[in-house]
């Protein structure tokens, strides 16, 4: 295993230069083979998981997802608070911000900032309890996809740029799950159900962070830095394949759902109608037998 790593990380030497080297020797960021085996393990399970619970009750966990939940929106807000308190320490430029230029604030971004990877590994059981639960209609090609691609990019902007303009997107994204994992830990007690009615909006917020992003990294290739170009782009490229499918499912979620509460209305309506009009005739139709019969 040594070996391999050896080999894997004089690959990445040579792609991508020399690594960032504050953060030598932390943890699971010496080596990138515990981030892929972690990430082959998490495809497995969704692969194999729907499988083994088949012909399975499905499991509660109503009381550990309540935990969960809460834990998960206590981190995204530590996170986005001490994010933002570091950019304002380090007085971050928004138009491109380099990985040297912060002092203190760097080492404090760059903390938070493992925290931000490493909750992506512990985001893995956001699937697993969709599988435990069999809702394996939640299981998506957007859920999976993101799900997988995070840790995996994490891992590289950790060892490579794991300050500077790499604050922005993780910023809004541990603000949006605030919001998202709130309403996941209040939606797994029953009796909140009714009065939670802010799911559509997190998916609006999420595009909204999509868009800000890119316009921020633009920033950074219109007004360049010493913050590498190549991550950059690499960002962009990433935020508009999560727009293309964030977009995707708002409308097969919302939109079509909407348009399907119009059509069965418009049906109701209809019927109602159509009963009005029949039990009006059937009405007028006795009225004239009974004329006739007292003729």
């Amino acid at each position: 295993m040594e070996l391999v790593d050896k080999t894997i990380n004089s690959y990445f030497d040579v792609w991508l230069g020399p690594r960032d080297p504050r953060v030598k020797g932390w943890l699971l960021l010496e080596n990138y083979t515990p981030t892929f085996i972690f990430s082959v393990l998490y495809l497995l399970i969704v692969w194999l998981g729907p499988k083994y619970m088949r012909n399975k009750q499905p499991f509660s966990c109503r009381g550990i997802l309540v935990i969960y939940n809460l834990g998960l929106t206590l981190l995204s807000l530590y996170m986005f608070y001490e994010l933002v308190t570091g950019v304002l320490e380090g007085g971050y430029n928004f138009f491109c911000q380099d990985t040297h230029s912060g002092g203190e604030a760097d080492m404090k971004i760059i903390r938070v900032l493992w925290w931000y990877y490493f909750s992506k590994l512990i985001e893995f059981m956001d699937t697993f309890f969709f599988i435990l639960r069999k809702n394996n209609h939640q299981i998506t090609v957007l859920h999976v996809y993101h799900h997988a691609t995070m840790l995996n990019i994490w891992w590289f902007v950790m060892n490579w740029v794991p300050c500077g303009h790499s604050y922005f997107g993780a910023t809004l994204n541990s603000f949006i799950h605030v919001l998202m994992y709130s309403y996941y830990g209040l939606s797994a007690v029953p009796a909140m159900r009714p009065y939670l009615w802010w799911k559509k909006y997190i998916t609006q917020g999420q595009l909204i962070q999509f868009v800000l992003t890119i316009f921020q990294t633009s920033c950074g290739v219109v007004w360049p830095c010493a913050f590498p170009q190549g991550w950059l782009y690499f960002q962009i490229f990433y935020m508009i394949s999560l727009i293309i499918l964030f977009t995707n499912f708002y409308i097969q979620t919302y939109n079509k759902k909407a348009s399907s509460r119009r059509k069965e209305y418009q049906n109701g309506s209809t019927a109602i109608a159509n009963g009005y009009t029949n039990s009006f005739s059937s009405l007028e139709n006795n009225v004239k037998q009974r004329k006739q019969r007292k003729d």
